[in-house]
């Protein structure tokens, strides 16, 4: 297993990722409720166009089309026997068209969360969580996957069964948590939380770590800065939404132009984050143009907070959730998609 990511790292200041998954399927007929996971079987041609948009838009990594690809999140879709099928499926199509590429391109296993939630107020216990996760990394691993990408993650229990199953698999990670309940994830984790929890992986530590999804950029990237400042050392990983989603003629619609998302992929940048992508509503067009401002604006300083909202827009709270009680953790709703 090469680690085509970390020598990725060790050469470039910053790395561009993907856009997002659903809001592309989408636009090519998937209907909602669907599982995406068994297209990279019945209909591959699709998934070959869903890869080639970021590989032709600039993206240096994208993800497999495999995040809601275990067994709890399949179970809902009877297809619960099918997960090596279906991951090693989606990294084999993803390989294609990497290997296709004029340039080295990061083949990254979307690894979601299993909506269930954990034991004592759930039914999910460490073991378990760690046998899906484990599963699904084999399938991956077979088809030619890079690099674990575990995303979206609420609960520290489950990111921490994640790495246990990447180091089973012995398969590189990286791992992102959705912060987007007034700074912190709907089970309470703070940006500086993720970084301890991150710290004390002792046996099996992401690539690199950051935050996905959440409500808009604004927020994500107040997160970012503060797990910068707590962990200015491991490269952090910023993928911030496409403007705030809004439901427009019956469908749900998200307000970032592909010019807001030029300046957040900036903005990234001088906060620190060295792979920096989009997530739900983010299109080939955005990635395109945040691209091309990756490579044209000279690096700057640091942003403040009034300058991210200057550039970005205002943010959903008041504070991050650090050192505030005020943002209580809620129960995960189960079957929650991301990267739509």
């Amino acid at each position: 297993m090469s680690d085509a990511l970390t020598k990725m790292l060790a050469t470039r200041d910053w790395i561009l990722a993907d856009g997002a998954t659903g809001t592309n399927l989408f636009n090519m007929g998937l209907q909602s409720g669907d599982a995406p996971e068994l297209w990279n079987v019945d209909s591959p041609e699709k998934i070959r166009a869903l890869y080639q948009g970021p590989v032709g838009a600039g993206s240096d990594l994208f993800l497999t089309n495999t995040f809601g690809g275990n067994a709890s999140r399949l179970k809902l879709h009877d297809a619960q026997d099918r997960v090596r099928e279906l991951n090693r499926a989606g990294a084999e199509l993803a390989r294609e068209v990497a290997d296709a590429a004029d340039r080295p391109v990061v083949v990254a296993g979307s690894v979601g969360p299993t909506g269930d939630i954990f034991a004592p107020m759930g039914t999910l216990t460490h073991e378990l969580a760690v046998e899906m996760f484990h599963e699904q990394a084999e399938g991956l691993k077979e088809g030619g996957a890079d690099v674990l990408w575990v995303e979206t993650i609420s609960a520290p229990e489950e990111y921490r069964a994640a790495a246990e199953a990447a180091r089973l698999a012995g398969m590189p990670w990286c791992g992102t948590m959705s912060f987007d309940t007034a700074g912190r994830t709907m089970m309470g984790v703070t940006s500086t939380d993720m970084v301890t929890l991150v710290g004390k992986l002792n046996d099996n530590k992401p690539l690199a770590f950051g935050a996905n999804c959440g409500v808009g950029a604004s927020d994500l990237l107040r997160t970012v800065l503060g797990m910068v400042a707590a962990d200015p050392d491991r490269p952090v990983i910023a993928k911030g939404n496409a403007g705030i989603p809004k439901y427009v003629e019956g469908h749900i619609h998200y307000d970032g132009t592909p010019e807001l998302m030029a300046d957040y992929a900036v903005l990234a940048r001088d906060c620190g984050a060295r792979i920096i992508g989009g997530c739900c509503g983010t299109t080939p067009e955005h990635l395109a143009h945040m691209r091309r401002a990756l490579e044209e604006t000279p690096r700057g300083d640091t942003p403040d907070l009034a300058a991210i909202e200057a550039r970005l827009g205002g943010f959903s709270s008041p504070t991050d959730g650090t050192g505030d009680d005020t943002a209580a953790p809620r129960e995960r709703r189960r079957g929650r998609r991301a990267r739509t």
